[in-house]
């Protein structure tokens, strides 16, 4: 367990057409995941990740609460902002960081309203166009 916060470990690329929010989250679920920080481990503070990424507050601020609400983060007033192993409880909770990015997106073309099939699709057209 690490009081300090460690470095932080997240590049946005703001002409990539995905929001920056969305490019913030999937980052952090992937360094929680991955164990770049355990659990108990210190994340920066909402300001210090503001600051350092060049982005609004309130994004960061959206993006912690969002991830909290998901088991990934725990706040302790007064102390921070913690790694937290709470997303492990959910009964269909993904073995590994690549089965948790693939559940992240998949929730959020569920939330676009993107059907089953043209999920499926769209990884298979993206795959495509990554080999080629």
């Amino acid at each position: 367990m690490t009081t300090e916060s460690k470095t932080i470990q997240i590049t946005i690329d703001e002409d990539s057409g995905i929001p920056l929010w969305l490019q913030l989250r999937n980052r952090l679920i992937y360094l929680i995941t991955s164990g770049y920080y355990a659990t108990g481990d210190k994340l920066p503070t909402v300001r210090e990740m503001a600051v350092d990424l060049g982005i609004n507050y309130n994004t960061v601020s959206k993006v912690y609460q969002d991830i909290e609400r998901d088991g990934y983060i725990v706040s302790k007033r007064g102390r921070g902002t913690f790694a937290h192993d709470g997303y492990r409880k959910h009964a269909d909770a993904a073995d590994n960081a690549a089965d948790s990015l693939a559940d992240v997106f998949i929730q959020q073309c569920r939330e676009l309203g993107v059907p089953r099939a043209d999920i499926v699709g769209l990884v298979e057209k993206r795959l495509k166009a990554a080999e080629g």
